[in-house]
């Protein structure tokens, strides 16, 4: 056979195992691959902390700012100068470390991390390897199915953050702001517990919360405040032995993290059912593709060079000071639900809208020392306050209807004094302009509170129902939900002023006494 047609020959066979790949690729559903294989995730979160200075030195650490303006030689890495840590870094990472179920270590150091970028003005990166300041810990989350699954943390650390390269400000060259070059983190490795986007979403959601609750970041994904990296890798069903695993970085929102994972899972999958070896490498993840892309192959920690920094102390901590950190750690949300739930007899679902946020959770638990109205008060929290919080963009720190005054408005509700629509409909978005009145005043003076006499109201039922005869015998015939037609006529007439239970009874007893 001439040599070309060999060649040809050759060329069509590639191209028909190719297609018969892809062909093949694309009967295999996530849902095919998700029955053969399991997901593998660990994640590394990095938090910013709310400290005022750096970790190393007193340059600030705020957010913003004019390129290079909070530096100084400790955080320009100047040779001759010397780092001295945050006590407040410290105090946050223990608080962190306690609320998340870890052994806190009392007696820890800092290493060098040694690698190069040019954003990290010293070469190296201060953190902590072998000796982290907390370990071994937990977060429970919510799976997929609804049970609770433990995610195992595997260690917390502390660090300083590189400065930051800009590659779109200039047509040449790639400029640098090193402010953030010391800012304080805290990492939290968790092991590879993660089985789904879900549950790595609902991990990563916690620690948020967490860090919130603790006032030790504002948890803003948006600012860079946490940063998540994705150790991701497939293995078959009831393999013990984990797959190789890569890493995707600098996840910067919740839902990229979860569109990150699902695309890496049934990339990784489909390349083992080719047969084909998945290389150990850091990914970046595109937003606008939601796909991955290599870096770089994946370094190990021989690859740092990890060694004792000679510049700074052992870090010797001791346990009455870890116990005054203990004391000072606020209820936390899994503590606040469990208390929602036993304590005060509401739905799980309440008690996880209600803990969600530090402040809308210090709102209803202000808002029930005045009133043992709980269900009533969790629905004023949930619904018409968190809508007016949403549509307004308001943060509940700067809502100014007191939980006293919000309280008196539910008083009127229970006491059949003001019906609720009216009350969320008419007097709530009064009390939002004037915050300073009360409840009852604004009621008055908006002439809502239910006045009519039970006589008064009888007349008036009758007058409904004189209107409606055709309607009257549906009724007497089994059509209760022409009940509701009732009430809304009566509802408008009275501009809703009567109490509905009442008028409701009033109505039945009226409609069942037609002969």
């Amino acid at each position: 056979m001439p040599e070309h047609l060999i060649l040809i020959c050759n060329q069509l066979l590639i191209f028909t195992t190719e297609l018969f790949h892809l062909l093949f690729l694309m009967t295999l559903s996530p849902d095919s691959l998700t029955e053969k294989y399991e997901l593998v995730v660990g994640l590394e979160v990095h938090v910013q902390l709310s400290t005022s200075s750096k970790i190393f030195s007193s340059d600030s650490a705020g957010f913003g700012g004019e390129p290079n303006e909070h530096i100084s030689p400790v955080s320009l890495g100047l040779p001759g100068t010397l780092p001295k840590l945050n006590k407040k870094v410290v105090e946050y990472a223990i608080k962190m470390g306690l609320a998340t179920n870890c052994q806190i270590n009392t007696s820890t150091h800092f290493d060098r991390k040694n690698y190069f970028y040019a954003d990290l003005p010293k070469g190296f990166q201060t953190t902590q390897d072998s000796q982290p300041i907390c370990k071994s810990g937990f977060i429970d989350v919510k799976a997929d199915d609804h049970t609770t699954r433990r995610i195992r943390i595997h260690r917390i650390h502390m660090e300083d953050d590189a400065g930051k390269s800009m590659h779109d400000q200039n047509e040449f060259d790639s400029l640098i702001d090193l402010n953030r070059a010391g800012v304080p983190l805290i990492e939290i490795v968790s092991e590879p517990d993660i089985r789904s986007a879900h549950e790595a979403a609902a991990y990563l959601n916690e620690i948020r919360k967490l860090v919130r609750y603790l006032d030790i970041s504002d948890g803003n994904m948006e600012e860079g405040s946490i940063r998540c990296d994705a150790n991701i890798s497939v293995r078959l069903k009831a393999v013990a032995e984990y797959g190789n695993r890569c890493e995707v970085k600098n996840l910067n929102s919740i839902k990229n993290l979860q569109r990150a994972i699902d695309h890496e899972f049934i990339r990784q999958a489909q390349l083992l059912e080719k047969g084909e070896y998945i290389e150990q490498n850091t990914l970046n993840f595109d937003a606008e593709t939601g796909q991955t892309s290599p870096l770089r192959s994946k370094e190990t920690a021989n690859d740092y060079r990890y060694f004792p920094e000679p510049d700074l102390p052992p870090l010797v901590l001791d346990e009455k000071y870890i116990a005054e950190l203990k004391k000072s750690v606020p209820e936390l949300p899994a503590t606040k639900i469990e208390r929602y739930i036993s304590k005060l007899g509401l739905s799980e679902y309440d008690a996880i809208l209600l803990s969600s946020e530090k402040e809308i959770a210090a709102y209803f638990d202000e808002l029930i020392i005045y009133n043992n109205q709980y269900k009533a008060s969790a629905n004023w929290v949930i619904g018409p306050l968190r809508t007016h919080l949403h549509d307004t963009g308001t943060h509940t720190k700067d809502f100014k209807v007191q939980p006293k005054v919000l309280a008196e408005l539910i008083e009127l509700i229970d006491a059949g004094k003001l019906n609720y629509s009216v009350a969320a409909q008419q007097v709530f978005p009064e009390l939002i302009k004037n915050p300073l009145l009360s409840a009852e005043h604004v009621a008055n003076s908006l002439q809502v509170l239910i006045d009519t006499k039970e006589d008064d109201l009888s007349l008036l039922i009758e007058e409904v129902l004189k209107n409606y005869p055709d309607k009257v015998k549906e009724y007497q015939n089994g059509k209760k939900g022409v009940l509701g037609l009732f009430m809304g006529d009566l509802m408008k007439k009275t501009k809703g002023k009567i109490n509905p239970q009442v008028a409701s009874k009033l109505v039945i007893e009226k409609l069942e006494s037609i002969a």
